[in-house]
């Protein structure tokens, strides 16, 4: 029995069971043999490692132009901005393929009118090459952002060059700035207010000779030599403590040359007029005080119509209305502690009998001088002006004129009306007073 229970035993056959325990990479190796995830994370990675290198390419592309290339901005307020367009109109005029046009004219003593156009880079970008420097220029307006002065939107022009050539900006502007001051030699430059600033109105003027303004015998040379006296001594007014400054009433009929006289006086002196309309809407004591404290270098300052101002003031407040401008604030624009030095003020009136004896006063206005209408050696000179040699004429037509109030002005139409013709003018000497 135990026998054949040990045969039963060993004749039993059973199969072996072989344990497998789980590796670690069986489940990657499952989701990876999944083709859906496959794809996914083939993308992912592809567009990981684009965005890790467009990244990479930026920074560098930074850091390379901050090390290679320099730029410069000039804003539209800034001065340099127009003699920058004006001399880059000059280098870029036969390849430029973006154009503005700036137009200008100008009126004529005859009534006549003459236009110019000038062609400038418009706005986008540009490229020239100049004293061996490739310069990329871009000229990019703000559209969000006016010039309440002038209507017209803000500019930037980006000025860009290799770091190596940075000394070319300087160069260029130097040169620009000769070209602007080379087209002003010569001439009178007209400023008016826009806003809190200066800026040139036109074009420059010619400048006028200071004899084509006849005044009556000694005005002109007085008024010159104390202008010249003052602009000479400026060292005597500091070592005495006086401010530097001058003021100057010019004062009689309409037509009597008055404007004329200042501007050939600023030609003569090579100044420059910036003209201020006290009745100028919007004009404050502030803005007032700002302007005569920041006139230009070598600039006249042109106060026209000087009582008119304050007679509009007192009829707007009898209507109810709030003036800008206070007879106050113009005393401390004149000569307040904040008042600017080195100051030439010229006033003009037909009027002055109206004027604040508190504005007539030393310190405000030093020196007056009336300019009326012709007198007989006004008359003698101008006719001989116009019509050289004559004499006979010249004194036939101051006595037919003896007595008769006339202006220089209206002497200047009638001479211009029969120019070339002295016989007519003498005989037609009665369209002046009639």
């Amino acid at each position: 029995m135990e026998h054949s229970g040990e045969l039963g035993d060993v004749g039993r056959s059973e199969t072996p069971v072989v344990e497998q325990k789980p590796t670690s990479g069986g489940f990657l190796a499952q989701m990876t043999s999944n083709p859906l995830f496959s794809a996914g994370f083939g993308l992912i990675g592809v567009g990981f490692g684009l965005t890790i290198l467009r990244q990479g390419l930026n920074l560098g592309a930074t850091a390379l132009r901050r090390r290679l290339l320099v730029t410069l901005e000039i804003p539209s307020k800034d001065k340099s901005y127009l003699w920058f367009l004006q001399w880059m109109s000059q280098q870029t005029k036969k390849n430029a393929r973006h154009l503005a046009v700036e137009t200008s004219y100008k009126q004529h003593d005859n009534g006549s009118v003459s236009t110019t156009f000038s062609l400038v880079p418009g706005p986008g970008r540009h490229l020239f090459r100049w004293r061996g420097a490739w310069i990329s220029v871009s000229r990019e307006r703000d559209g969000k952002m006016m010039d309440l002065t002038t209507g017209s939107p803000f500019e930037t022009i980006t000025l860009t060059t290799l770091s190596s050539d940075r000394d070319v900006f300087t160069q260029l502007l130097n040169e620009a700035q000769k070209l602007a001051l080379a087209k002003q030699e010569g001439k009178t430059v007209i400023y008016t207010s826009w806003g809190p600033e200066w800026r040139p109105f036109g074009m420059p003027r010619k400048r006028r000779l200071l004899d084509s303004v006849i005044l009556d015998d000694g005005v002109s040379e007085r008024i010159v030599r104390d202008v010249r006296d003052f602009i000479g001594n400026g060292k005597w007014y500091n070592e005495r403590g006086i401010p530097y400054r001058r003021g100057y009433l010019l004062y009689g009929p309409p037509g009597s040359g008055k404007s004329s006289f200042i501007q050939a006086l600023a030609g003569t002196l090579e100044y420059n007029i910036c003209i201020l309309n006290l009745s100028e809407r919007g004009l404050t004591d502030d803005r007032l005080n700002h302007l005569l404290s920041n006139v230009p270098e070598r600039s006249i300052m042109l106060l026209e119509d000087i009582d008119a101002a304050f007679q509009k003031r007192k009829a707007s407040d009898e209507q109810g209305y709030q003036s800008m401008i206070t007879f106050s604030g113009l005393l401390n624009a004149l000569d307040g502690v904040a008042s600017a030095e080195e100051r030439i003020v010229f006033m003009t009136t037909n009027h002055a009998e109206l004027l604040d004896q508190a504005l007539v006063r030393p310190g405000r206005i030093d020196m007056k001088e009336y300019l009326g209408n012709a007198t007989p050696s006004q008359i003698r000179r101008m006719f001989l002006r116009f019509y050289e040699g004559r004499t006979d004429l010249a004194e036939l037509f101051v006595k037919k004129l003896r007595g008769k109030q006339v202006s220089t002005a209206a002497l200047q139409g009638h001479f211009v009306y029969w120019k070339d013709k002295p016989e007519e003018a003498v005989e037609n000497t009665h369209t002046l007073y009639e």
